[in-house]
Formats: structure tokens, sequence, C-alpha cells
């Protein structure tokens, strides 16, 4: 079993129903899922861009990405309806604690001039989104066999009610917030 949830199971939740007043065990709020996304805009002109997209946010998250395709045409991009410009992933369950700590542990410490993720990032019903610069920070990715540097959105949904309750489950999983 990973660790991160055998400390959610055994330490975070019992301190999560003192803090809150809880109830009951199941009113604490858990992670639901965590979803990388990773838009490619360049593939309108060159679909091999997309391909080494889907290459590393499979490497990245263990598990095949999905093909995001665009909604609308948009002229001035030169975007049809249906064209492929991105990928993502949703990891729930073992994948989603063992990304979650790489990405605390491993990751996070490795962005230049790194001061903590920002407290804003949540959407009022406890999910936080997160932007990451470039793909070089996960160790997975071989910096020689990079064509672009390309950034990539992580979403972690939980079934937290407020940004309050969902900020304090994410910083005793050991998010890195800023003082």
């Amino acid at each position: 079993m990973n660790q991160l949830k055998q400390q959610y199971q055994e330490e975070i939740t019992p301190s999560l129903m003192n803090k809150f007043n809880y109830e009951s065990v199941m009113q604490v709020p858990a992670l639901e899922k965590i979803v990388v996304n990773m838009g490619v805009g360049d593939a309108v002109q060159n679909s091999k861009n997309l391909d080494s997209a889907v290459e590393e946010l499979a490497l990245i998250s263990g598990q095949k990405p999905v093909v995001t395709r665009a909604k609308k045409s948009i002229a001035g991009f030169r975007l049809r309806e249906g064209m492929p410009i991105g990928a993502k992933v949703t990891l729930r369950g073992a994948r989603m604690y063992e990304f979650l700590q790489k990405l605390v542990s491993v990751s996070l410490p490795r962005v230049r001039d790194f001061r903590g993720i920002s407290n804003k990032a949540f959407d009022g019903r406890g999910n936080y989104t997160l932007g990451v610069k470039e793909q070089l920070i996960f160790p997975e990715i071989n910096y020689d066999k990079v064509s672009k540097v390309r950034g990539m959105d992580i979403v972690i949904v939980t079934t937290a009610n407020t940004d309050e309750e969902a900020r304090e489950l994410l910083g005793q999983l050991g998010m890195p917030f800023q003082k």
C-alpha cells in the first residue's frame, strides 16, 4: 500500500475530524482524482508534436493519455473543430497517490526559484489547480530527448466542500504552500 495513502488513513483523517468536528469518517475530505492536462497548440501545424507530448505524459503519469480535440473552430489559430490539440490523463486510486507523492517530494522541489505553490488556486468547491511551466521537473523525462519545453495543468479534485477544508487536506498531504 502507498505510503501517502497509509498516512492519510492513519494520521490525516483523525486530525481533520478533530479540526472540523466531523461526526462521521465519511465526512472527511478525500482525494477523488488528479487530472494532468497538456495543451499542444502547435499540433495544428505539426502533428508529430502531439505524439511526443503523449509519450511524455504517459511517462510522467504511468498511464496512457487520452488525446483531446478542439471543441470549436477558430480561424485565427487555423483550428478546425475535432482537430487533436492536447492530451490528458485522469489518475485515480493507487496511481493517484503515487503521482501526488512524487509531485510533492521530487518534482516540485526541482522547480527553479521555488518558494511554494499559491494558496489562491482553489476554485471555491475544494478543487486545486496547479500550472507547471516545464515537463523537465519530472524525473522520468530525459532532458536530451525533449524536443520542446511544454507546460501542463495539474488539477487535484477532492471531496471537500470548502476551500479551507481542501487546503488543510492538501497541506497535511505535504503540498508546499507559500507561507
